[in-house]
């Protein structure tokens, strides 16, 4: 090769270098480090969904209030005014309308509730308030499974980058040996091109991971509600797999324990609401007519109301067969969920000891790959190195980190959906 073409040609490549470079510093890491424990703090204070989950249960609070405030007396206040004239014997039929009437008095009424029927009903708005409560540990879960699934990504990320950034400063000093070598004729130009390729392959795809980075980075904060657009450095996430808890202690199991419950608490209002109802009222006030000694027409009333329920077309054996159909779903779900459950913890379980079992192995590929180049490199500095078997050595090396990289997170992903279940 003519060696004017081959000065043309590394400067060309130098000013890629050039450009690369510049590249890098533009998405230089301004952020500051943040770890694992702040995103998830401000993942679960900025969700709306959490804070909606409060704010049900605050209202269930209000219900329960409002239930006892209807087995106090209720006091009304009633006014009815009517007034049919009769002019030159047209008019309404006093008979009916008495000419006039005025009524101004206060009623107050009071529905006699046994206790066992009040605390059933209480006992509904508690299973309401217990079903949002779970439903809130379970939103928890799903918020710090994503978040934390978000984080170990964009940690992976940023591990390749340090990886790939260590790795381009090697070849680089490898570089500047290979020139000068070259220049003295102890390597030909073609070597030093080949290598001169590799090391720009490996500058684009650093440049291609600092994209991703910050891309996967961005999605971090997006899943948190955080608005900021730099991306910082994150610690390595404090990642142990966790002792399940007994499937009886579970939230996941919990909601169908509730909904039994509540289904057995249905089944004991409708009873209650086919019972004997007895209410009392008094009043008191003025109720006239005007048409006699209206001055006199003050008083009290007072009287007891009872309803005894005969015959609704059997409406109460339909509405317990419903509660029977709803309680057999449940169980149905319930025993469906369960082996499902056991089925993914097993298969989890699985992949976390294969994927353990790789990493050990990964390890030592990437003993002899690193030792491999070690040795390269001290015979490249006596000129006794081939390229291409340098070159082949390089990639074989970057492969099994990149492998070592990606099953380093993936172990940590499945210790993170382990991890989903032990609420």
């Amino acid at each position: 090769m003519n060696f004017q073409v081959t000065r043309f040609i590394l400067a060309s490549f130098g000013k890629i270098t050039v450009l690369i470079l510049l590249l890098h510093y533009s998405y230089d890491l301004s952020g500051q480090t943040k770890n694992l424990d702040y995103y998830l703090g401000k993942g679960l204070t900025n969700s709306p969904v959490l804070k909606d989950y409060q704010n049900q249960v605050k209202s269930n609070v209000i219900d329960s209030e409002r239930l006892s405030a209807t087995f106090r007396p209720q006091v009304t206040g009633i006014s009815n005014n009517a007034y049919s004239p009769v002019v030159n014997g047209w008019g309404y039929d006093q008979a009916i309308t008495n000419g006039a009437t005025f009524t101004e008095m206060i009623n107050v009424s009071q529905t006699f509730v046994g206790k066992k029927n009040q605390n059933t009903q209480y006992k509904g708005i508690n299973f309401l308030s217990d079903s949002v409560r779970n439903a809130q540990k379970l939103t928890e879960q799903d918020l710090k499974r994503n978040i934390t699934s978000q984080y170990i990504t964009a940690y992976g990320d940023l591990q390749q980058l340090n990886f790939y950034t260590e790795v381009n400063q090697m070849l680089k000093n490898q570089g500047t040996i290979l020139k000068r070598l070259t220049e003295n004729n102890i390597y030909r130009q073609t070597d030093y091109l080949t290598f001169l390729v590799t090391m720009k392959q490996q500058e684009l795809l650093m440049k291609q991971v600092q994209i991703q980075y910050r891309n996967d980075f961005s999605m971090l904060n997006y899943l948190c509600g955080i608005f900021d657009t730099n991306a910082g450095i994150l610690e390595e996430p404090a990642i142990s797999l966790q002792q399940l808890p007994d499937t009886s202690a579970s939230a996941f199991f919990y909601q169908y324990k509730t909904n039994h419950q509540k289904l057995e608490n249905e089944r004991s209002i409708v009873d209650y609401s086919y019972k004997p109802k007895l209410s009392a009222f008094a009043n008191g006030g003025y109720s006239s007519t005007l048409l006699y000694q209206a001055y006199k027409n003050f008083g009290l009333g007072v009287g007891i109301n009872l309803n005894v329920p005969i015959y609704d077309g059997h409406q109460r054996q339909m509405l317990h067969q419903k509660i029977m159909l709803n309680e057999n779903s449940n169980e149905n779900y319930k025993d469906f969920f369960g082996r499902q459950y056991s089925q993914q913890i097993a298969m989890l379980r699985q992949q976390l000891a294969g994927t353990e079992s790789l990493i050990n192995d990964i390890n030592e590929q990437i003993k002899y790959s690193d030792a491999l180049i070690k040795v390269n490199g001290k015979l490249l500095e006596k000129g006794d190195a081939k390229i291409p078997d340098f070159v082949i050595a390089i990639n074989n090396y970057l492969t099994a980190k990149n492998l070592l990289t990606q099953n380093n997170i993936s172990r940590m992903q499945i210790i993170n959906q382990l991890n989903y279940w032990n609420r």
